[in-house]
């Protein structure tokens, strides 16, 4: 089994704000000058590549990242290898120096976040020419270069391989014809509930539209859980209960992480949805994307406490 992790790799810079930010936001004044006084700050490996890939080793699979990175990148390298991840169709540009992703929360967990491509503007270089598509069961397409991203879905079209399209924060660079172009002939395509809004005023859709384009939509609510949409059935997923909540910065990535294991493995939709909440939650638990860690059988366990039990979750666990 084999899944291709295409998707923007950086350094985070993650803060805390301990207000809100809408009390210091006027929309009546027709502009915005703001400045806020952070109380927490912690730099972390991210991007949504490695955080998706991250959750995927924690879940026993060796996924394979694809991306664009910097000559400041062989420490992260080694790290990400040690995590179990193949990092061989990762490119490094002399020169260049890695993405970097700024983001603030606030105490209602709203987000105002910025994020400096670097090496991240060569991702329309990137390439899927070459490899074996027997050898690959999905690639998920992820944030990186909006060029790039849509080259990657056209050739994984030409190619014949299985992919998931995951616009996510690029959606704002994207035109309708283009969100057209990703999603087109995807087995997936993967939202969140204001991304799916989006989607659907830029392209005129609807669900069923949409469905026309791809097998599965699967849609994140927040707290909400999750929706599973297919053309014949909808599967929804509720959300596993956090022992704390610290930052939500990458719970969407550890989600797809989760999900990815799911579908790789076979599993019914529900069970691959429950994997992805639950994952979700190991990050939501912790400061950063990939700070969290657990063992499989851990991870079993507090499946069950939350969901019960299922016979899927002795493949995931080698029990």
């Amino acid at each position: 089994m084999s899944v291709i992790v295409t998707g923007s790799i950086a350094t985070d810079y993650i803060m805390k704000y301990p207000g809100r930010f809408l009390e210091h936001i006027l929309p009546e004044a027709g502009k915005l000058s703001v400045s806020f006084l952070v109380e927490e700050k912690q730099m972390s490996r991210g991007g949504v590549g490695p955080n998706i890939a991250y959750t995927m080793a924690l879940l026993g699979e060796r996924p394979r990242l694809m991306g664009t990175v910097g000559q400041d990148f062989e420490e992260y390298r080694a790290w990400l290898e040690q995590q179990g991840i193949d990092t061989s169709l990762v490119v490094a540009y002399p020169g260049e120096f890695t993405a970097t992703f700024t983001v603030i929360t606030d105490l209602d967990q709203n987000q105002i976040a910025g994020f400096h491509a670097g090496a991240m503007s060569r991702g329309r270089e990137l390439t899927y020419r070459g490899l074996d598509p027997s050898e690959v069961d999905y690639v998920i397409i992820s944030p990186h270069d909006p060029e790039g991203m849509l080259r990657n879905c056209a050739e994984c079209r030409e190619l014949g391989l299985r992919f998931i399209f995951d616009p996510s924060q690029q959606l704002a660079r994207f035109t309708g014809e283009q969100v057209l172009a990703g999603m087109t002939g995807a087995y997936a395509l993967t939202v969140n509930d204001y991304e799916l809004e989006l989607v659907k005023s830029k392209t005129g859709l609807d669900e069923r539209g949409i469905l026309d384009r791809v097998e599965l939509l699967v849609v994140t609510r927040g707290a909400s859980g999750a929706s599973f949409i297919g053309r014949e059935r909808r599967i929804d997923v509720p959300v596993a209960r956090p022992r704390v909540i610290v930052d939500p910065t990458g719970i969407g990535d550890a989600f797809r992480g989760g999900l990815l294991v799911g579908l790789v493995r076979g599993y019914p939709w529900e069970v691959a949805g429950r994997i992805g909440a639950l994952a979700a939650v190991y990050c939501l638990e912790q400061m950063g994307t990939m700070n969290h860690r657990y063992t499989l059988p851990e991870f079993v366990k507090r499946y069950r406490e939350n969901f019960g039990d299922t016979p899927e979750l002795q493949d995931l666990s080698g029990e």
